[in-house]
């Protein structure tokens, strides 16, 4: 599916969808309170079958964190991102672990240098950072007295 095939078809399975203007891929908006549904819509509606998680991060735009994921479909071969806006005091969004196999790493990895709590991850822990490391090193707040990086 082309962009405004993919674009007209989520319109059809949800209403009130917040699509971006303006990007590469069709980008929608998600409330972390019902992104879990629509991961498994994503990922379970033949005619979208996102199959293939290719990347997860997280961005800190200091008045919030969003989660954005990238979705392929390895039969249909479109694409589509998805961004979570989520508040920096309480970083929790659902994890998609148990859908796509290959969030459980990014998941981590967003755990460790932004602080992203994955409710319902099987093994939530520090990936590259020691576990009584303080801090989150990617948030624009943080402050390394070491390196002297103050973002």
């Amino acid at each position: 599916m082309t962009k405004d095939e993919l674009k007209i078809k989520f319109e059809s399975l949800q209403e009130g969808l917040n699509f971006e203007e303006g990007t590469e891929w069709l980008t929608i908006n998600v409330d972390p309170e019902g992104f879990k549904n629509f991961a498994l819509l994503l990922r379970n509606n033949n005619e979208l079958h996102f199959d293939y998680l290719f990347c997860l991060t997280a961005v800190d735009w200091k008045t919030h964190l969003s989660v954005v994921y990238h979705f392929s479909s390895t039969i249909f071969r479109h694409e589509v991102v998805i961004k979570v806006k989520i508040e920096k005091s309480n970083p929790i969004v659902d994890t998609v672990c148990d859908i796509w196999r290959t969030a459980e790493f990014h998941e981590r990895e967003a755990y460790d240098l932004l602080g992203v709590e994955f409710v319902g991850h099987p093994d939530l822990r520090r990936l590259f950072l020691t576990p009584d490391h303080e801090g989150f090193p990617l948030r624009k707040d943080y402050e390394d007295p070491i390196n002297m990086i103050k973002l």
